[in-house]
């Protein structure tokens, strides 16, 4: 159901085209009217009835939300509530593109149903990197309030302090919703344990991990090594050799959030674990939704590990990946 609302609103309030969007969505949306039929009610061409109309969808004055009817989902979505409880959203995507272009369109699909995930009063985590950041260049606009989207882990390296790459994320997605957003200024590995432990007493960082331990809504994909697009945590040099081979030791298939974990869901027991910024996952557990968006068959053996270990509740997959997975 698509729904024009004024409360939807991000744009410009000074905008003149919002008074004439509004009314051409709703003569559009509820009374069915055709665009010639509005055109002529509102003395415009067609042509600028049509404008007026995807004017309003892009900038959020209307909402799209889809009600799948209890037992009607897709027979793949209901295969992965039935094995792993979760609620998938599969997206149809053309077999033969690439994965660049795999990544997009279920980006895109992601950037659009995160609206109907988040609302006022909510915080929103997120784990920067490719995934991410490319759901961040297609997010539908929603206006709240008393809103916060904060940076789960750290981005910093021994190369880079990573804060325009991941705060870039961070703010372009909070300014899609009217929110505020809150950084998370610290290395995605300390060299030591005894630093993290020491850091995460002062004041101003434990403001953020408490934000973080408040959040009703995570969005994240899996980190992987390898694969046509690689993760960010694996290609920009965060990991040393010695620490990469340690994590290939450890059974490690991928990460959420810079914090490794097994095939099996495990994560315990992984030094490099105790090194990094990202949030426990026997804390990240406790949150109520956390949606994980992912392209491509390369991170699979990963996907599986985290849907053993209910490391996540709403899957956002491309079907191809899906099928694979499940079949």
């Amino acid at each position: 159901m698509e729904t024009p609302t004024s409360d939807s609103v991000t744009s410009d309030p000074a905008d003149p085209r919002i008074a004439d969007a509004v009314q051409a969505a709703r003569l559009y949306y509820f009374q069915d009217q055709t665009m010639a039929a509005i055109g002529r009610d509102m003395g415009v061409s067609r042509s600028t009835v049509s404008r007026l109309i995807t004017y309003a969808r892009t900038s959020g004055l209307v909402e799209i939300k889809i009600s799948t009817p209890h037992g009607q989902a897709p027979r793949i979505e209901r295969e992965f509530s039935e094995r792993y409880g979760v609620r998938a959203h599969v997206v149809t995507v053309p077999e033969l593109v690439g994965d660049l272009e795999r990544l997009e369109k279920v980006a895109t699909f992601a950037g659009r149903l995160l609206a109907s995930f988040f609302d006022s009063d909510m915080v929103m985590g997120i784990a920067w990197g490719t995934t991410l950041s490319e759901v961040s260049k297609h997010l539908a606009p929603k206006r709240t309030y008393n809103s916060y989207v904060v940076q789960l882990n750290g981005a910093a390296n021994t190369r880079t302090t990573g804060i325009s790459y991941a705060s870039d994320i961070i703010r372009t997605i909070a300014d899609a919703y009217g929110a505020l957003p809150q950084g998370f200024p610290v290395p995605a590995f300390f060299d030591y344990p005894e630093t993290r432990e020491q850091l995460w007493r002062e004041r101003s960082i434990k403001r953020v991990l408490d934000m973080q331990k408040r959040m009703d809504l995570a969005v994240f994909s899996i980190g992987v090594p390898g694969g046509n697009v690689p993760s960010h945590v694996y290609t920009a040099g965060y990991l040393e050799p010695d620490e990469a081979e340690a994590l290939r030791r450890d059974g490690v298939v991928g990460d959420i959030a810079t914090v490794f974990f097994r095939s099996d869901g495990s994560y315990r027991g992984i030094e490099l674990n105790e090194r990094a910024s990202g949030p426990r996952l026997d804390l990240f557990e406790k949150v109520a939704r956390r949606v994980c968006i992912v392209a491509g068959t390369a991170k699979l053996p990963a996907l599986e590990g985290a849907l053993r270990g209910g490391l996540i509740t709403d899957l956002i997959i491309d079907d191809v990946s899906a099928t694979a997975l499940v079949s």
